[in-house]
């Protein structure tokens, strides 16, 4: 089912029983399973998979030959480099069905993450998280977190706007939007707000 002004490119399947938002956009041979939920003005690029079940927010941007499979949950503006690689199972086997195994992958509100990155099954990328190009993510990130290397680790924290923030005494400053964040012992919070993201 597609909403009104969805783009298929004619080179793409979308099973019946899929969803597409409004405006939509499928690229070049992509494959999108029946089950999967396609959120309003997101895109896939070239070669794309979306397997059953898989939830997309509004606003995603996948970019070119990333497969999402079963388990994975992308919110609203979220970006995924060409490349990246989602897995759902920790230990596969061909010979031994491990479906009733899948891991849940959820991907959080505005998070980034860099070309040819891989996540493994299980994690949670907080909101407006930032994964490295190349990176391979074992465990969770937290909220605003820069992750990079292999396996991934914390490397600072970054704005709204995807700018690394330096922190003094605690706070620190958008350098872009000039939106002012405090460090606490949770993490990375937002104290003042001066635009919408993308604004």
């Amino acid at each position: 089912m597609a909403e009104p002004n969805t783009v298929i490119h004619p080179t793409s399947v979308v099973d019946p029983g899929a969803e597409l938002g409004a405006e939509a956009h499928v690229w070049h041979f992509c494959h999108v399973m029946a089950g999967a939920r396609i959120g309003a003005r997101s895109m896939l690029g070239q070669g794309c998979f979306v397997g059953r079940g898989v939830r997309i927010g509004s606003g995603v941007r996948v970019q070119n030959h990333v497969s999402l499979f079963e388990g994975v949950e992308l919110e609203d503006d979220v970006f995924v480099g060409p490349g990246v690689v989602f897995t759902n199972v920790v230990n596969p086997r061909a010979s031994i069905p491990k479906k009733s195994e899948f891991r849940r992958t959820l991907v959080r509100r505005g998070a980034t993450i860099g070309a040819n990155a891989t996540i493994l099954p299980g994690v949670v990328l907080g909101e407006y998280s930032f994964v490295g190009a190349g990176a391979v993510v074992c465990d969770d990130v937290t909220d605003h977190a820069l992750v990079v290397g292999v396996p991934a680790r914390a490397s600072g924290f970054v704005s709204r706007h995807g700018e690394r923030l330096e922190f003094r005494d605690g706070l620190a400053a958008c350098p872009v939007t000039d939106e002012r964040y405090a460090l606490t012992g949770n993490g990375v919070r937002l104290i003042d707000a001066r635009t919408e993201p993308g604004a």
